[in-house]
């Protein structure tokens, strides 16, 4: 088979090659290392990496058109500055658009997508969210550019007319995640920087959990729409952070500070994963401790020179 993975060298990308390469399937990867690494991938007869940005309208179809992908799936997505907007839209939005048009041109067969939680807005109406929620109920916007151009993007790949599934996810953690509170709960825990947690809670999922769905919908499962990857459970930020240290055998002299939310911060996004645990026979495998401990190590061996955030007022010093 042959797939195109854009972000193919990121935290839900690179993996997704792996298993693809694994089985002797062609990928190319379009990435341009703002947040993917390039250690992230090894060499491979198979693989063929092009580092651009899929903005580049231009480019995108000269790929399309050399490799005539069967598959698309898009994990690229700008978010490392909250505050720049314009390349929020540029990459998530226009790159969308042109990976749709230049999908279309070639023939592909399916579009696998994935969206952000925050799509629903800070303010959901339900818990756990269904997927007949609407965009950012009662106009909060998810909080960021991130949110809001992730959701231009999903739009424009529905408008496509290409079968395509859109995988609206819990939090992903794992091996070679830099942004989210774990990466910067161990960035700050082994620099000997005071740590504090917020008084919310959310869902984790397992990068590998995660991708047994995606490999299934690139062999045709699952129908065209909208699915939750999602444990069905929420977890409290600070449940998180206990994990972490456990998984370092750190012992803080004072228990962690615990700060309350922002008045638009939500106490808790938890989806619904009742779809595509019928569509998709699946399940969460990975406990959040074993999950935990899974990534520690990885940061122990690769290390951590950067943690990204989407959104806005996060510090980090």
């Amino acid at each position: 088979m042959r797939v195109l993975v854009t972000g193919g060298a990121g935290h839900i990308g690179s993996h997704i090659v792996e298993r693809l390469l694994a089985r002797n399937d062609e990928v190319v990867v379009i990435d341009n290392y703002q947040t993917g690494r390039r250690d992230n991938l090894k060499e491979h007869e198979n693989l063929k990496i092009v580092e651009d940005t899929i903005a580049n309208t231009q480019k995108v179809f000269e790929i399309f058109e050399d490799f005539q992908p069967e598959i698309l799936v898009h994990a690229a997505a700008s978010y490392k500055d909250p505050e720049n907007w314009i390349e929020d839209a540029t990459t998530n939005v226009v790159g969308a658009a042109n990976l749709v048009k230049a999908a279309k041109k070639v023939g592909v067969k399916r579009i696998i997508y994935f969206q952000t939680a925050l799509c629903y807005g800070l303010k959901p109406n339900e818990q756990p969210i269904t997927l007949k929620h609407p965009y950012f109920s009662g106009g909060y916007s998810g909080g960021s550019s991130y949110a809001i151009s992730k959701t231009g993007g999903e739009l424009y790949i529905e408008l496509s007319g290409i079968e395509f599934l859109s995988f609206r996810l819990a939090n992903s953690y794992g091996p070679r995640n830099l942004s989210g509170p774990l990466p910067t709960f161990y960035s700050r825990l082994t620099s000997g920087k005071e740590c504090f947690v917020m008084d919310t809670r959310r869902d984790f999922v397992f990068v590998d959990d995660i991708v047994n769905v995606v490999m299934k919908a690139i062999d045709g499962m699952g129908s065209c729409g909208y699915y939750h990857i999602s444990s069905g459970k929420d977890y409290a930020i600070k449940e998180l952070f206990d994990a972490t240290l456990k998984a370092l055998d750190i012992t803080l002299e004072k228990p962690v500070a615990v700060r309350e939310r922002g008045a638009d911060d939500a106490y808790t996004i938890l989806l619904d994963p009742t779809k595509v645990r019928k569509d998709f026979e699946w399940d969460v495998e990975t406990t959040l401790e074993e999950g935990i401990r899974k990534t520690i190590e990885w940061y122990q061996i690769h290390g951590i020179s950067q943690t990204y955030t989407h959104l806005k007022g996060e510090s980090k010093e």
